[in-house]
């Protein structure tokens, strides 16, 4: 399982960015995924997730509204559309995928690939 973080970088507050999250060496059609992150000094929390065929998609209560997560079977491909950024949004950004088909991808349970930085300022 390969799964490949973009579209990090530095945008001001209130500005939006789209990451992408290209998988390969699975599945891709079969399995749920989520975007997670991770800020200095703070554990990694859940941000989002999207069941294989795109038909539930799950939250973090700081996201709703501004994060839209969403997928490309045909091109393999996971995406985190997200707006109205804020300085508490800067983290490392890492996409994951269930570690087995058709089952929930969590903290401790998935394939987890490199992180984008995403940085935020005010």
């Amino acid at each position: 399982v390969q799964l490949q973080a973009s579209g990090g970088g530095l945008v001001q507050a209130g500005g939006s960015l789209r990451l992408s999250c290209a998988g390969s060496g699975f599945t891709f059609s079969r399995y749920v995924m989520g975007w997670f992150r991770q800020s200095p000094g703070k554990e990694r929390e859940f941000v989002a997730s999207i069941t294989w065929n795109g038909a539930i998609t799950d939250y973090a209560d700081s996201v709703k509204g501004r994060f839209t997560i969403s997928r490309d079977n045909a091109k393999n491909t996971v995406y985190l559309q997200m707006i109205s950024l804020k300085p508490e949004d800067t983290a490392v950004y890492y996409c994951a995928a269930g570690n087995r088909p058709f089952t929930p991808v969590t903290l401790n349970n998935g394939y987890y690939g490199q992180g984008t930085q995403v940085t935020v300022s005010s």
